[in-house]
């Protein structure tokens, strides 16, 4: 809670200064014009948001929205609503008037495709599969309605041969493994370099083996179980398809077998990966990484970039300037540098290519409620004189 708190106090604060902002004069080429702009509330926004951390992406869209003085259509994942429905009744109890924010609960057909193609909705901010994206995006275009869409990644982290090694593994492993994999921004492609391939391999094997699985509430859980049954058959399917193709399934790929219910999956390490293997194109949205091995700084920016998705990567490597350039090289909304997966609301949120586009969190979170408006003024006593009157009225 203390996230979500931190993100609403944060936009009220950024919504108090807009005022001052927006008026700002603009340089006109004119000395007889005055022009500022005006930052105005978009409308109504349907927020659809996903079900893995189902609070806190409520949180960065509600925010934002509330502070621009939009009113709010919130449509949870029918996997995760009751932390919705809690955030609406503690609006309820702090007076949030009638009306401002609205939370509706159901199935993707039944809540959100309406939401998204109804006439007296300005604006539609959704998180969630790239594929309901495009759904999204072809319904709010029959009415050329704006969208912000953070959709799937398939994100790369990179690591070169001057790290630590239990540093970078540790790294890798949170990269993938926090929530279960249930990250969209999950550095799921490890590349690694040739020369440190086996050792870190080694590890990574070893401190996979020894993460605790378990019911979240157990103390000294590090992963529990994924969302749904859907999603773990589905995780399991991309696992066997793996092994059909001729993948090396180094450690994991089944259920721990001191758990017998539930939808736990272990954590999943695949070599001998080909480029256009189904594990290395597609987002897993699980506890499963896969891994190739580079030569060089260019090869590995290739690889990186070699997928359709891109809202993040990463690099590790005690080299700054190499680092610099890799951040620069990679086509990805977000780059870590000697880390993975650190979300902070200041900072900008967001992916290119089928990751998406738009950004939430920071200035850039509000900016998506609101419209500009420019406003100028004639300050002349002079007439215009562009038309001559006539001789005689």
């Amino acid at each position: 809670m203390d996230d979500v708190a931190a993100c609403f106090e944060y936009y009220a604060d950024l919504a108090e200064s807009l005022d001052e902002k927006q008026r700002s004069p603009i340089s006109l080429p004119m000395e007889n014009f005055k022009s500022h702009i005006l930052k105005e509330p978009i409308g109504v926004v349907g927020l659809i948001t996903p079900w893995n951390y189902p609070l806190l992406m409520a949180t960065w869209k509600v925010a934002p929205s509330l502070a621009a003085g939009c009113t709010a259509v919130l449509k949870p994942s029918e996997l995760a609503s009751l932390t919705c429905l809690e955030l609406g009744a503690i609006c309820m109890e702090v007076a949030l008037p009638p009306g401002v924010l609205n939370i509706i609960t159901g199935l993707g057909p039944e809540a959100g495709a309406p939401l998204s193609s109804h006439p007296h909705v300005d604006k539609v901010a959704f998180t969630g599969s790239t594929e309901t994206g495009k759904r999204i995006m072809t319904a709010a275009a029959q009415m050329v309605k704006p969208v912000s869409l953070e959709l799937g990644g398939k994100s790369p982290l990179i690591v070169f041969d001057d790290v630590d090694i239990d540093k970078a593994v540790e790294w890798a492993m949170f990269g993938v493994f926090a929530n279960a994999g249930q990250v969209c921004s999950a550095t799921s492609r490890l590349l690694l370099h040739e020369k440190i391939a086996k050792q870190f391999l080694d590890r990574l094997v070893a401190w996979a083996k020894n993460i605790k699985v378990s019911d979240p509430l157990e103390e000294g859980c590090r992963l529990g179980s994924v969302v749904s049954e859907e999603q773990y058959e589905k995780i399991k399917k991309f696992i066997s398809t793996a092994r059909s193709e001729g993948a090396t399934i180094l450690c994991g790929g089944a259920r721990p077998q001191h758990l017998r219910r539930g939808f736990f999956i272990e954590p999943t390490i695949i070599t001998d990966v080909s480029t256009s293997m189904q594990i290395w194109r597609e987002e897993v949205f699980g506890p499963v990484i896969c891994v190739k091995e580079f030569r060089t700084e260019s090869e590995a920016v290739e690889l990186a970039n070699d997928t359709h998705y891109g809202l993040a990567g990463a690099v590790i490597s005690n080299d700054e300037e190499r680092c610099q350039r890799i951040s620069k090289a990679l086509h990805s909304g977000i780059v870590w540098i000697n880390c993975s997966q650190p979300t902070f609301v200041q900072a900008p949120w967001g992916g290119n290519k089928r990751s998406g586009f738009g950004r939430e969190l920071g200035e850039w979170g509000l900016d998506n409620y609101l419209t500009i408006k420019q406003v100028t003024k004639y300050c002349s006593d002079e007439p215009w004189g562009w038309y001559q009157p006539p001789s005689k009225l």
